[in-house]
């Protein structure tokens, strides 16, 4: 008998995420049969726009859909503003029904928002995934592609979305399959759920430095409570003035501008991903002036943190 497998789509959801998902069990029942079955699912029944703004007939309601064996939920900007009375009670529904509850792309945060991801580990897109953590502190965030923890299944989404599945696919039916299955989309690899969602830091900034990338790692782990240059260099076994040196010759920059820019940007992220006022914002980042948050903020993005919010559509 087929799995049946149930995507709730929710508007803005990533599109990427979603066929990602969906084409390797396209792929595996080309090869082996019907294996899987899907129905796309959305609050209302109608169709649902993705954030690129493509249009996705549902199969059905939420409300009004029996469980499956498992429910996958496809998010992507602005996850919680889609949340409420009738999602929270249907999630738990399903919950309680033993259905295997997932989260693609940021999905994980409606899981987390109906308090059940407590006690498991969970993924999602790395942009989303310091408001993550900082909404739900008590919660065991991993940058992993994805993470498959009892009956919870998240996925940072996009490309990872296919990671998992052939990972589903594997334990379900066997390696051959999946391989078989990856070789369709022209993978050199099938990754496993522990490689970066990110390209590694040498990569990201096209260093080859290990002292620099080991400091840049501390610079991305320490935010909210930000190292002095000192504290950097011991870290590495350097003088303060060799890791500046380190900085000017491989990024034109120094550790101190560098770090700022750093902890801006994770600024922007959580302005842009959580419902945090711009004072917890700048504190979360470091910033014990709110006045010097805002010009530093203006510096980087010319324009002030709340105009910024606003432009983004973030209320």
């Amino acid at each position: 008998m087929a799995d049946t497998i149930h995507f709730l789509l929710l508007p803005g959801f990533s599109a990427m995420g979603f066929i990602s998902a969906l084409e390797p069990l396209r792929v595996a029942n080309r090869f082996r049969g019907q294996l899987y079955r899907w129905r796309v699912l959305s609050l209302d029944g109608g169709a649902v726009q993705a954030s690129n703004g493509m249009s996705v007939n549902a199969d059905g309601a939420l409300a009004l859909e029996a469980a499956g064996r498992m429910l996958l939920v496809v998010a992507g900007f602005e996850p919680l503003a889609h949340f409420g009375p009738l999602l929270q009670q249907a999630l738990r529904r399903f919950d309680h029904e033993g259905v295997i509850l997932g989260g693609i792309d940021t999905g994980a945060m409606l899981l987390a928002e109906a308090g059940l991801l407590d006690g498991h580990r969970a993924t999602l897109h790395w942009e989303a995934l310091e408001a993550f953590k900082e909404r739900y502190p008590r919660l065991q965030a991993t940058q992993e592609l994805f993470e498959i923890d009892r009956r919870r299944i998240t996925c940072a989404g996009g490309t990872a979305s296919i990671d998992l599945m052939l990972d589903l696919i594997a334990q379900a039916h066997g390696s051959e399959l999946a391989v078989q299955v990856s070789e369709q989309f022209v993978l050199g690899r099938i990754r496993p759920r522990q490689d970066h969602q990110r390209m590694q830091i040498a990569s990201r900034y096209g260093i080859s430095n290990k002292k620099l990338v080991k400091v840049i790692g501390e610079m991305e782990r320490n935010t909210e409570q930000p190292l002095n240059t000192q504290v950097l260099a011991d870290a590495v076994q350097v003088t303060r003035r060799q890791l500046e040196r380190l900085f000017r010759l491989h990024l034109a920059d120094t550790p101190s501008g560098f770090y700022l820019r750093l902890r801006v940007d994770k600024a922007r992220q959580l302005l842009r991903q959580t419902d945090m006022s711009v004072l917890e914002v700048s504190i979360a980042c470091g910033f014990e002036s709110a006045s010097y948050f805002t010009r530093c903020y203006r510096a980087r993005f010319a324009c002030c943190p709340r105009k910024d919010r606003q432009a983004s559509g973030v209320s």
